[in-house]
């Protein structure tokens, strides 16, 4: 049975918190939430995870609305732009029953101009939003050491801090509105790129006659060394592909990294033979395995398994 308002409240006077969102990232994260004491009101399309929720002590919302009547703060996170857009505007909507003064708390990934849009319609309802996507993974958002960029007003990133402080390591006020999303469009151009060059050279060292074990480990030492290397490239070495982040929402990322820059007259070419290959396997058979199996169609390109005999 959910908790009532009364029994959801602790001593501590802490805002009530709405979380829309409660798929491989915003369940951990809701959890932790509701560990450090925060009063929790919970929506998704899923029951079970809101089932879930309401055991650890949550309350349940019917709907983005309510969700929002009910809570001081509302913190969505959701798959792409037009998730977002659905249910801050959508039908039964967070925009049309946000409290006065509320604060919207986005930590999805979504287009930066889409957020600077979304921003603007709720200022004039008199709500604030930040935009605050993460990096880091399931694993992160598991155990709160997620890197935070968040864009906004600085009074409602202050707002924001200690909510997002419960759920990340790094928390970084980055500017405006729209500036959390650019830096995550950055980030994701930055981890997908270094993905694919790992697996380059591990197909390529296979491919050589060398282990690619021991280059891997060689390389760590040196100034290639990155925490990609050291964590995709074991994946691609176990050709453990279960999902920590999967390629349909990177491909989703890679939109939006060509959109944003084809707008503002970026040249990325290393970055577009990436999206095509994300792109590929997304179209594919490969959507929900993690990103590393971007190693994958090179393997069967050069007719070599990493860490394996030839294909």
């Amino acid at each position: 049975m959910s908790a009532s308002t009364e029994e959801a409240q602790p001593a501590g006077g802490l805002a009530t918190l709405g979380f829309i969102g409660l798929g491989i990232m915003g369940r951990p994260m809701a959890h932790n939430l509701l560990r450090a004491g925060y009063p929790l009101v919970v929506h998704d399309r899923v029951p079970e995870p809101i089932q879930e929720l309401v055991a650890a002590g949550a309350r349940e919302a019917e709907s983005p609305g309510a969700c929002a009547r009910a809570a001081d703060v509302v913190i969505t996170m959701l798959p792409d732009t037009p998730d977002v857009e659905a249910v801050l505007f959508g039908p039964r909507g967070a925009a049309s029953s946000l409290r006065a003064n509320a604060l919207v708390i986005d930590m999805s990934t979504i287009d930066p101009l889409s957020t600077r849009r979304f921003a603007e319609a709720l200022a004039s309802r008199g709500a604030t939003l930040v935009d605050a996507p993460v990096s880091g993974g399931q694993k992160g958002a598991i155990e709160a050491t997620l890197s935070i960029m968040v864009g906004g007003p600085r009074e409602g990133f202050e707002r924001a801090r200690p909510i997002l402080e419960t759920l990340g390591r790094t928390v970084v006020h980055v500017g405006e509105s729209g500036a959390g999303q650019v830096t995550k469009a950055c980030n994701q151009l930055v981890v997908a790129s270094t993905i694919e060059a790992v697996a380059e050279a591990l197909v390529l060292a296979t491919k050589a006659g060398v282990d690619a074990a021991r280059v891997r480990e060689a390389l760590l030492g040196g100034f290639a060394g990155s925490r990609i290397l050291e964590l995709h490239g074991q994946r691609m070495l176990d050709r453990t592909f279960q999902p920590g982040f999967r390629i349909r929402l990177h491909w989703k990322d890679a939109r939006i990294i060509v959109s944003t820059a084809s707008q503002l007259g970026v040249p990325i070419p290393g970055f577009e033979a990436v999206a095509r290959a994300l792109q590929e396997m997304a179209d594919g058979d490969g959507g929900e395995l993690d990103h590393s199996a971007l190693v994958i169609p090179l393997e069967e390109a050069a007719g070599v398994r990493v860490g394996g005999v030839p294909r």
